[in-house]
Parts: C-alpha cells; structure tokens; sequence
C-alpha cells in the first residue's frame, strides 16, 4: 500500500489530501493562537477527520533541534491526520514555550509548559465538544516530563502515554549529559521546588489514568530505571499502567512503537471509561 499527501496553507488552515491504495481522504488541520492564561499565547494544531467522534489525542512534542518547529513537526511528517483517520478521533499538538509560534520562555517543562499544556487541553475539550473521559494525552522526551506532571492535575484525564521520559529531574541530572545540565540550569534553575515541579515521581499517588510507558533500555538521556521507578510507583497507587521496553536508545523507532500504540488506543477509545 503506498500513501500520497500533499498540502496547502491557507490563513491557518492545512488541507491534506491522502490517498490510500486508490481512496482519496480529505482532512483538515486548523492552527489556534489561544491563550495561556496569563495573557501568553499557545500555538495549536488540531487535525479532524470527517467521521471524528468525540474523542481526543494532544501530542506534546521533545526537544527539537534547529527550526523548533513545535507542534507543527506532528503536522509536517502527517502524524495528526494518521491518528485521527485511524481513531476517528481529535488530534491535536501543542507547541511548548519557546518552541513554534508560542510565547516563551521555555522553562524546561516546568510551570509554564504545564500551564500551556493544560490550556490546550481545556481548548480541545470545547472546540469541538470532547467527552474528557475519551481524551488521551501523549508526551515524548521533555513532552512526558511535563505531560506527566499535567496528568497530575487532570481528575478525568482517560489515559497518558509516556515516551522516554524523566520523572525524577534531581536524580537525573546528577547523570545528564552536560548539555542537559546546562539547559536545566538556564531554563529551569536547581532549586528542590525547581526539581519538585517537574518531577512526576514525587506526585505519582495524583495520576488516576491508565498509563503507557514505553522506553528505550539503552536510552543515554532518559536513565530506563526513571520508567521503572515510575511504573512501580503507579502500580503501587492502585493505578492501571503498562511499561513497554525497547532494544534502543532515547528515540524509540516508529516501526516498533507503532504496534504497541495501535493496540493501546484501539482499545481505550473503544472501551467505556475507567473510574478511581
């Protein structure tokens, strides 16, 4: 099966056309300038396939060298309309601050990102109307960092998908690369509440969703005993999670996480929601 797409912009409106195996499919993506609220703006993709139920996905992206496209790399490599296609569902991507068109500064994935990152949550839910039990938040790299600190403050989120993430920063950044160090330092600072306000573990009895985790066991970034310190953790607060490993280092290939995140959905937007 081969896959065709092309695109356009037009005043914030990408129109992709996708052809498979001879059927044409249209989808619309739309870029949002919404407000933080603080005044700050937060750039947003969202992507809605024609026959889009009320279900949501927002892909919160990692660091990004060179253009820092934010949200808008989920738009160029067609990951919102395969995920919205396939799940019949909203998907959306946030730029983090600093990143794309949102207003800075990065922090880090501290309080600010976290800031934006709930905002958008909170603008998906509305435009269209989503039922929150039915909406998925998916961070990789510094996006787990802070959507699993965002998670802590959502009571009806249904699930969160963790990708090669850290959920102790102090204990990380003893081990950090000192390129890693240099930019916690810069954009977050080394005080214990800096380390606190983005590091999940330590709030781990606050997440109530059903939890992936996948991560590389060879990851150079983000230490594989950072995931299993949180599977534990999570599992020991009653929560549903699942840790998926890989044979590789901090990016997990596509070919072998795309199975694993198939399965995962599938069954989550099909499934009627879970309560704690």
């Amino acid at each position: 099966m081969r896959h065709f797409r092309s695109l356009t912009w037009r005043r914030g409106i990408v129109r992709f056309r996708w052809r498979f195996s001879g059927t044409e499919i249209m989808a619309t993506v739309t870029r949002h300038l919404i407000d933080r609220g603080d005044g700050a703006l937060v750039e947003l993709f969202q992507a809605e396939a024609p026959t889009s139920q009320n279900g949501a996905i927002l892909f919160v992206h990692g660091f990004q060298q060179g253009l820092l496209l934010g949200g808008r790399e989920a738009v160029d490599n067609g990951a919102l309309l395969r995920f919205s296609s396939r799940f019949n569902v909203t998907a959306a991507a946030i730029s983090q601050p600093g990143f794309g068109a949102s207003d800075g500064p990065a922090d880090f994935c501290g309080p600010i990102t976290q800031q934006a990152i709930s905002a958008a949550v909170e603008f998906i839910k509305h435009h269209p109307p989503i039922d929150p039990s039915r909406f998925v938040l998916l961070g990789n790299s510094r996006g787990a960092v802070a959507s699993a600190m965002v998670a802590t403050k959502l009571s009806d989120l249904r699930a969160l998908i963790l990708m090669s993430g850290v959920y102790d920063l102090g204990a990380a950044y003893q081990t950090s690369s000192s390129g890693i160090r240099q930019a916690i330092e810069m954009e977050a600072g080394l005080s214990e509440k800096a380390f606190e306000d983005r590091s999940a573990l330590h709030h781990a009895c606050k997440i109530r969703a059903e939890t992936l985790i996948l991560h590389g066991k060879h990851d150079n970034r983000a230490p594989f005993e950072q995931a299993e310190r949180l599977a534990a953790a999570l599992e020991m607060e009653g929560t549903a999670v699942t840790l998926r490993s890989f044979e590789c280092g901090h990016r997990i290939p596509p070919e072998q996480r795309a199975p694993v995140l198939r399965d995962f959905l599938e069954r989550v937007f099909a499934a009627k929601p879970i309560y704690h």
